[in-house]
C-alpha cells in the first residue's frame, strides 16, 4: 500500500507555465548578450556597398569579419580591413559609423608611390593578381607613419582610399574581411 503525502501539492498548470516562460526568456536574453558580445569582440557580418574592391569583393557580397588576430598582431600586407573613415573623410562628410573596406598596402615605416601604372613599396613595384586594372594617376612617394597604413580598393581606378584622403590609423580599423558567405557560388574564404 502506497502511502500518499497530502502536504505535497503539484505546481499548477499555470505555475509550470510561468517557470517554463522565465526559463524561455532567460535563455533569450543569455543568447542574444552572447551574440552581442560576439559581434563587438570577435566577428560580424558585413556588406559591400560599392565596386571599390572588385575584382576581389562585388558589390552586394556578404562577409565575416574577425576582430581578434589584431589584439595578437598588428595588421599585415595585403590584408583587407574594416574600419571607420578617418578625420579627414568625416571632414568630407562621410558619417563616423560608415564602414569603408580596402587592402593593406602601406605598412608603418614603408614608403608608397604610385608610377607607369604600378604601385611601389621602399622604391619596388609590387605584384598585384588582385587588381581590375592598373592605376592610372600617378602619387609621389609617401612615407607611411607609426600606428597608421596606406590602403587602396582592388578597383583602383574607382576607390576613394589613401592617395586621396591620406593615412589610416589603427585605432580605425574594426577587422579583417576573412570569409565571404554570400552570395553562395562565391562563398569561402578571401
Amino acid at each position: 500500500m502506497t502511502h500518499q503525502n497530502s502536504d505535497a501539492k503539484e505546481p499548477s498548470v499555470s505555475s509550470r507555465g510561468w517557470k517554463n516562460l522565465q526559463e524561455n526568456l532567460i535563455l533569450i536574453a543569455i543568447a542574444l548578450c552572447l551574440a552581442l558580445l560576439i559581434r563587438t569582440f570577435v566577428a560580424e557580418p558585413r556588406y559591400i556597398p560599392s565596386d571599390s574592391m572588385l575584382p576581389t569583393l562585388h558589390k552586394g557580397d556578404r562577409l565575416v569579419v574577425e576582430k581578434v588576430s589584431y589584439f595578437f598582431h598588428t595588421p599585415q600586407f595585403g590584408d583587407i580591413v574594416v574600419f571607420q573613415p578617418p578625420e579627414e573623410l568625416q571632414r568630407r562628410g562621410y558619417p563616423k559609423d560608415q564602414a569603408f573596406i580596402k587592402r593593406i598596402i602601406g605598412t608603418p615605416g614603408k614608403t608608397v608611390s604610385v608610377a607607369g601604372g604600378k604601385v611601389y613599396i621602399d622604391g619596388q613595384p609590387i605584384q598585384e593578381n588582385y587588381i581590375a586594372e592598373p592605376p592610372i594617376l600617378p602619387m609621389e612617394e609617401r612615407k607611411v607613419p607609426a600606428d597608421e597604413f596606406f590602403v587602396m580598393g582592388d578597383n583602383r581606378n574607382d576607390s576613394n582610399d589613401s592617395r586621396y584622403w591620406g593615412f589610416l590609423p589603427k585605432e580605425n580599423i574594426i577587422g579583417r574581411a576573412v570569409f565571404r558567405f554570400w552570395p553562395f557560388d562565391r562563398i569561402g574564404a578571401i
